[in-house]
């Protein structure tokens, strides 16, 4: 293999979590790094609670800001992230489960314990906060005073803010945790392949859904379709007990909009958001399109509800977990060498979680804790082309992190949602550019298709999800609560919008939400859309100067220094224009239009 990667053999495919193990891991050595994670919170709580000087001398509150980053900056918390991280490689273990409610507790205390010190800092009077904010010795923690300020409007008082982060457990994650382990737990036996039957997880189920085959496809389907239905009862209280929270939450804050929090905590502008919004909903033509044209190619009038991911043409197969690392690598290395040099350490140092196993979370994801933690990448890897763009999607948010674990200090460790989603469709794009230069002109036909389905997929859908959550807030807000043929209708609804008449809505279509997880984070799923939006920007700057790519990597390391719009404004874009979000929407209908013509040439069946 290229660029020095190790040999499959020497890669671990599970996680390596003894960096975050507590000691040799006995329940006695989890014990005692929750009450070392206590004290060291203890030991700053003690310190500042009954001090008032650091709220009206900048001297002193740079001296507390000084050791608040330092508390975050402690290399604590192992336990409730190793418990956290072994949750999701089976969610069936009640020991694993019992231990992260321990940890989860010990984190509530901790949260509400220290809740004081930004909860009356925030509250400083308006002249006080222009004085801190001009004041040079706390420079360092500008940006993390002006977000604290912008919070205070829709704070509550500190007592009723910490019943709210203890109810938040049983009143909301524990619903989402339930539904993500029944669905965990399901296997069916399906096609997968003519004449050859297999048991399934229900996190294997989806990636058939790629299948070449169509009956293999309408086996899944029916299998899919059979989970939800068993788990439909159970989602439906689930999503209004989540539903109803959320109104609560807002009524006690006085939000206006039920999106306003999410806008808030991401640092972004609703009027933003709702640009976006609007833009991308205006071009729903071209879903439809596209839909059309793969309707077409598939030989079809309409494609059923679940060929909608179905491959067209002969995509190259066989991409075993190596050819994936391998072509991941060459892309990265052909940008910068320090993001395949960080994607080198993901693969051999046991930061990957690879394949599928019953009970295992479903989906992929990449996990980071605080600022002294490892980034760790799951994945369910099927051997599919879209499984090598899992990948390097997955792996373009590590790298994310690890360019701002090198840059900022732990105040500023993350990224705001608003932005999460550029670095992962950034590093995934330029995969998916080096595959369409290997190919003839039926193979760049079969990928081009493969590039717009996950593009739909991340723009177009996300975009609709966001309008069901939308009207799914609002109806429940009028209604008190609503029966799962409700909230089946309403998204049913909103898919019809993007997908138009080329494919086919049945009933069962309805039930799909159940395992989408992130409406039960609600509205975090525009930031999929303003990602790859945005991210095609930085990839036009880079396709036009290589050299760009030092800009790039600033943009990936500000993690929470600056607001999304600020840090964007220093590489020339302004992401509250629509012409610039049209700019993104162009560059998908140039690559649709592509298809199309390819299309009149080649025969693929």
């Amino acid at each position: 293999m290229s660029n020095n990667i190790p040999t499959t053999s020497d890669w671990p495919l599970v996680w390596d979590l003894s960096p975050l193990q507590p000691g040799d891991g006995s329940d006695e050595a989890f014990a005692a790094d929750l009450v070392k994670t206590k004290r060291v919170a203890d030991e700053f709580g003690q310190r500042w609670r009954e001090r008032g000087d650091y709220l009206t001398d900048s001297t002193v509150l740079a001296e507390a800001l000084a050791e608040y980053e330092k508390w975050q900056r402690a290399d604590t918390g192992r336990a409730l992230a190793h418990a956290w991280l072994q949750s999701q490689q089976d969610m069936r273990d009640t020991a694993t489960r019992a231990r992260l409610a321990r940890a989860e507790k010990v984190a509530e205390e901790i949260a509400n314990d220290l809740l004081f010190f930004t909860h009356q800092l925030a509250r400083v009077p308006i002249a006080t906060q222009n004085l801190f904010l001009k004041t040079p010795t706390l420079a360092p923690y500008h940006y993390f005073l002006v977000r604290l300020f912008a919070d205070a409007r829709y704070l509550l008082p500190e007592g009723e803010e910490k019943i709210i982060n203890l109810y938040s457990g049983p009143a909301w994650s524990h619903w989402q945790q339930l539904m993500e382990k029944l669905l965990s737990r399901e296997e069916r036996l399906v096609l997968v392949a003519p004449g050859r039957e297999e048991i399934k997880s229900f996190a294997g189920l989806f990636g058939l859904l790629e299948s070449p085959t169509q009956t293999v496809r309408d086996s899944v389907a029916l299998a899919l379709d059979n989970i939800f239905s068993v788990h439909l009862d159970t989602a439906e209280a689930e999503l209004n007990a989540i539903l109803t929270t959320k109104r609560v939450n807002d009524d006690l804050r006085q939000v206006t909009r039920p999106d306003q929090l999410r806008h808030l905590a991401d640092d972004i502008d609703s009027k933003v958001v709702d640009t976006l919004v609007a833009t991308v909903t205006e071009r729903f033509d071209l879903p439809r399109r596209y839909y059309a044209l793969k309707a077409k190619l598939l030989g079809k009038s309409r494609l059923a509800y679940h060929d909608r991911v179905a491959p067209i043409g002969e995509l190259p197969k066989g991409w075993t977990y190596a050819r994936a690392v391998e072509m991941v690598s060459e892309s990265f290395s052909a940008l910068d060498d320090e993001f395949a040099k960080i994607f080198h350490t993901f693969v051999s140092s046991g930061q990957i979680d690879v394949a599928p196993r019953l009970g295992k979370d479903s989906g992929a994801s990449c996990w980071h804790g605080s600022l002294t933690q490892p980034t760790y990448i799951l994945l369910n890897h099927t051997d599919s082309l879209s499984d090598v763009l899992t990948l390097a999607h997955e792996a373009g948010h590590g790298i994310n992190n690890e360019l701002v674990r090198g840059c900022q200090p732990a105040l500023y460790f993350g990224t705001p949602t608003s932005t999460a989603e550029v670095a992962s469709t950034f590093f995934e794009d330029f995969v998916l550019e080096r595959l369409l230069e290997k190919t003839d002109e039926a193979g760049r036909l079969a990928i081009l298709m493969a590039q717009l389905d996950r593009e739909v997929a991340t723009t177009f859908r996300q975009i609709a999800f966001y309008r069901f959550e939308q009207e799914l807030h609002m109806a429940h807000r009028i209604a008190g609560y609503l029966a799962k043929e409700q909230i089946n209708a309403l998204f049913l609804k909103q898919m019809g919008s993007y997908l138009g008449d080329a494919v086919e809505q049945p009933d069962s279509a309805g039930r799909w939400w159940i395992y989408v997880s992130h409406f039960r984070q609600p509205f975090y799923v525009y930031s999929y859309a303003s990602g790859l939006l945005i991210s095609k920007a930085l990839q036009k700057l880079v396709r036009e100067d290589k050299s760009k790519v030092k800009e790039v990597k600033e943009f990936l390391s500000a993690g929470l220094s600056a607001s999304p719009r600020e840090i964007f404004a220093k590489l020339g874009i302004d992401i509250a224009d629509p012409d610039f979000w049209q700019s993104g929407l162009a560059e998908f209908d140039r690559r649709l239009t592509e298809a199309e013509t390819l299309a009149t040439k080649v025969n693929l069946r």
